[in-house]
């Protein structure tokens, strides 16, 4: 059983985080390749993960240098996965990289008192390992992760609304309470399902709530209490997607649901900067009136947030927004933030 021991002051500073951990979601897949707990929720993951691990030839690096650092159960190091990786794969990985030879050995240390040992680790004490460790990572992400970079973000943004919704509704008790199976909230402890006895303190530093596609049952932490406090906890997972119907293109399914107009002008407000209501009517061809009348309906929906910008009204998108259209972009198609691996 892990113990986090919340201050006041920590209360405060529970915040969950604006986008998916690539290195987190990297060492958690891992576990998802090899334990059979979760596989029904993954099967299409795990399918095409190992398919496209064998033709890129990755299976034996990932075989000989991954599966080992990031054991099935229990401890795995914390250098894999710091804080810095909150920026994206580019900065986790050069943090890896940073990484201080002592700090290296002494968590390679860890598995190797409890019988685990890895008879390679002193390498990655070396620039050199730790250079051949990160490429490594780089390409089992961009080979099995970035694929699935739409359905991720989808559900971290589904994700995020929720716990928004929470909060505003239930407070920051609603929020600690919603952090899945195998945690119980008893003020001002929050008890998570660990394997290992443990007490953490945040002492006034808060808590970084980390929501994880690939996180299956009890919720993990760093092991360090002297880093930032963080608690990786899984997103719920639905049934997987059934084909499209024969003759229905990828795009198409959200038109079919909110008509070809509306669908436009969904996708229209995903500029970064949004859409006015002139730029809607250009875009999908449409009149003034008739453009501020599909805006209405999906704001209506919860799909859209309009607000005066000047003398305009601006529209962006809601975060069930943008989930709704990351989950109807082709495969292929990579949101920013996950599918970045360079920075």
């Amino acid at each position: 059983m892990l113990r986090i021991h919340f201050t006041d002051a920590d209360l405060v500073r529970v915040r969950v985080a604006a986008s998916p951990d690539p290195l987190w979601e990297v060492c958690l897949s891992l576990h998802r390749l090899r334990a059979r707990q979760g596989r029904r929720a993954y099967a299409p993951w795990y399918r095409a993960a190992r398919a496209r691990l064998h033709e890129g030839g990755l299976a034996g690096s990932v075989r000989s240098l991954l599966l080992p650092l990031v054991p099935q159960a229990g401890y795995f190091p914390d250098f894999l996965t710091p804080a810095e990786s909150a920026e994206g794969l580019g900065a986790g990985l050069k943090e890896i990289l940073a990484t201080e030879p002592d700090r290296v050995r002494a968590e390679l240390g860890v598995p190797a008192r409890t019988g685990v040992g890895l008879s390679w680790g002193a390498h990655l004490a070396e620039k050199d390992g730790r250079t051949r460790l990160t490429r490594t990572i780089r390409a089992y992400h961009d080979a099995v992760i970035a694929p699935h970079g739409n359905e991720i973000q989808g559900r971290f943004e589904a994700e995020r609304s929720a716990r928004a919704r929470t909060l505003l509704d239930h407070g920051i008790d609603g929020l600690l309470r919603s952090t899945g199976t195998g945690t119980e909230w008893r003020p001002p402890v929050l008890h998570v399902g660990y394997p290992v006895d443990r007490d953490l303190y945040l002492e006034g530093r808060g808590l970084r709530l980390i929501p994880s596609y690939f996180c299956w049952g009890n919720p993990v932490a760093l092991v360090d209490p002297g880093l930032e406090p963080v608690l990786v906890y899984p997103l719920v997972h639905e049934p997987p997607r059934q084909p499209l119907p024969e003759g229905l293109g990828p795009g198409e399914p959200l038109a079919a649901l909110l008509g070809r107009t509306r669908a436009a002008v969904l996708r229209a407000a995903a500029s970064g900067t949004g859409a006015t209501t002139g730029e809607l009517a250009r875009v999908t061809g449409a009149s003034a009136s008739s453009a501020s009348q599909h805006a209405t309906a999906l704001r209506n929906a919860g799909l859209l947030v309009s607000h005066r910008h000047a003398a305009l009204v601006l529209h962006t998108l809601t975060p069930l927004g943008v989930s709704l259209l990351a989950a109807d972009r082709p495969p292929g198609r990579v949101p920013g933030r996950m599918g970045a691996t360079t920075g």
